[in-house]
């Protein structure tokens, strides 16, 4: 789930974490991709007339808005939405607090949070500092460059690189892993932020780096290489339980290619996978396959299926290695998980599911997305609910077909494969919906199966409640002492996601978090309220004033 942008105006490609492709690689894949931006987690607000849902009527409808997002105090509520809501089943409430969720952060990540969301909430700061951040981005001058100016990589470091960057060496990373999880965090999903950069006349001939040649070598040599130097590196990185986000068309124009024509990766870069996922699994890392455009898509899924056949067998014990991710905003979706379900029960191995609302926005044809956001919301809480209950009924996912007419097993959990599930998602509706199922009982799944995820940096008020707590499932507790005696506690996964690498390396993702939280303004100015309220709070306590 990443920001839209459009693609710079020197049309270089950017192949890895969230990158701009340039609208040459479009024509050369086809008219499906006529349009590649930067990805978007945020849908853009657009007003067309009157519409009547479930009964209601409302002035006018938000089409993949994130924008209209209740205030974090709000009792929440989805029109529309799964069948989670019905009056028998759990619903989705204000988790019980005794003081503030934010309490568990820093007081210096509390006011770095506070600067960057007022500046990104305001109509006259933000707009210049997105055009400074573009040029940052995309110059060729020394001068601009973060990693060549140490006095401009200073500023940077400590401001809007330390808001959303895990740092710029191994040790660096590990020290904001270790200080993440001190806060009460399970983990973090790493990125590698090096971005290979291709030229426009690259981008045109891909097929020559599909055949034998030097062409071929100079692609494995320049980006198939390096992309897999870096991503086995971020494995390294990474802890035990914590999970690797892969992008494969960070492996440049072999991986392009190969997807565009939905073909098996080239010996060369499945030999790179392949190592990639060896180590993973050896390390206890997760890998989380990256979405993409729906020209490159169904290459990706053939891809992630294969490896899941390789590394998520039943031999694991239900645990998956390698996760393929799911657009909740794509029509298509429910039938697409509900097929990759029946293929994982057939063959015997589990599904790792990571659930977001949407990534390309701005690319995928119009056509192939929900009409509305709250399709878009009741189609991801649906899909949600379903997993977690590992049940075909009442959800968007359809059944197989059943073993014999009016089988039974049509509508229960015959044939529903083991799944891992990861619900990455800043809407704090859909996570205290899934945390409801949790706590519940209800779901078949428990929280060892499944985690939370929002990106570092942003949706933290979202993120620290779900490590506050308090936790109430009846499943999975954890003995910890309070006092002299030992309650029993739920702990929920919770992970941030975050990226590495120099400062310089790392403008591109940056930029892209300044067009994401311009696009959801609603959600900015929550988490700008939030920060301020705790800032408050703690001055308050200054001076033993009480903040309720």
């Amino acid at each position: 789930m990443f920001p839209t942008s459009r693609s710079p105006a020197s049309r270089q490609l950017v192949c890895n974490i969230g990158h701009a492709r340039a609208r040459t690689i479009a024509s050369s894949l086809g008219p499906a991709v006529a349009s590649i931006s930067y990805q978007h987690v945020s849908h853009s607000t657009s007003p067309v007339g009157r519409v009547n849902s479930v009964g209601r009527t409302y002035s006018t409808r938000l089409i993949h808005s994130s924008t209209n997002r209740p205030k974090s105090t709000d009792h929440l509520t989805i029109d529309n939405a799964s069948s989670l809501s019905a009056t028998d089943e759990p619903q989705p409430s204000e988790m019980p607090k005794t003081s503030s969720p934010l309490a568990v952060l820093p007081l210096t990540n509390v006011l770095r949070s506070w600067m960057t969301t007022t500046v990104s909430s305001s109509p006259f700061l933000l707009p210049p500092s997105l055009s400074i951040m573009s040029v940052l981005a995309h110059t060729t001058n020394p001068a601009l460059n973060p990693d060549r100016n140490p006095l401009l990589r200073a500023f940077l470091k400590k401001t809007f690189y330390a808001q959303f960057c895990a740092g710029e060496n191994p040790a660096e990373v590990r020290q904001t892993i270790d200080s993440l999880k001190q806060i009460g965090f399970s983990g973090v999903i790493l990125g590698y932020a090096r971005e290979v950069v291709l030229t426009d006349s690259e981008t045109k001939d891909l097929a020559s780096c599909a055949a034998d040649g030097a062409a071929a070598e100079e692609c494995i040599r320049t980006e198939v290489n390096p992309w897999a130097e870096g991503t086995m590196e971020t494995v390294r990185l990474a802890s035990p339980g914590d999970f690797v986000a892969l992008k494969f068309t960070g492996a440049g124009r072999q991986a392009l290619y190969s997807l565009s024509k939905r073909l098996p990766p080239s010996e060369a870069l499945g030999s790179a996978i392949n190592g990639i996922c060896k180590l993973a699994a050896e390390r206890g890392v997760r890998l989380l396959f990256d979405a993409e455009q729906t020209a490159l898509q169904p290459g990706i899924d053939d891809w992630t299926l294969d490896y899941m056949r390789l590394y998520n067998k039943s031999g694991t014990g239900g645990n998956a290695v390698v996760y393929g991710t799911y657009q909740a905003y794509l029509k298509s979706t429910p039938s697409l998980l509900s097929k990759h379900l029946a293929i994982a029960a057939t063959e015997g191995f589990t599904l790792g599911v990571k659930l977001v609302r949407g990534a390309y926005l701005g690319a995928d044809p119009r056509h192939l997305i929900c009409d509305t956001k709250a399709d878009t919301d009741s189609q991801y809480d649906g899909i949600a609910e379903s997993l977690l209950r590992k049940s075909w009924s009442g959800g968007p996912l359809q059944p197989p077909a059943p073993a014999a007419p009016g089988s039974a097993a049509e509508k229960d959990t015959t044939n529903f494969p083991d799944v891992n599930v990861v619900l990455a998602t800043h809407n704090r509706e859909s996570v205290l919906k899934g945390k409801a199922l949790l706590d519940s009982g209800v779901a078949k799944l428990g929280y060892e199966e499944v985690a939370f995820a929002q990106l570092q940096g942003m949706a933290d008020e979202v993120s620290c409640e779900l490590v506050a707590g308090p936790h109430e499932s009846p499943k999975e507790m954890e003995m910890v002492e309070n006092g002299k005696e030992k309650v029993k506690v739920n702990k929920p996964q919770v992970y941030k996601y975050l990226v590495w690498g120099s400062t310089g390396e790392c403008m591109k993702y940056l930029l892209r978090r300044a067009y994401e939280n311009r696009d959801a303004v609603q959600r900015t100015r929550s988490g700008r309220e939030a920060m301020g309220r705790e800032v408050g709070r703690r001055v308050k306590g200054l001076f033993g004033v009480s903040s309720s």
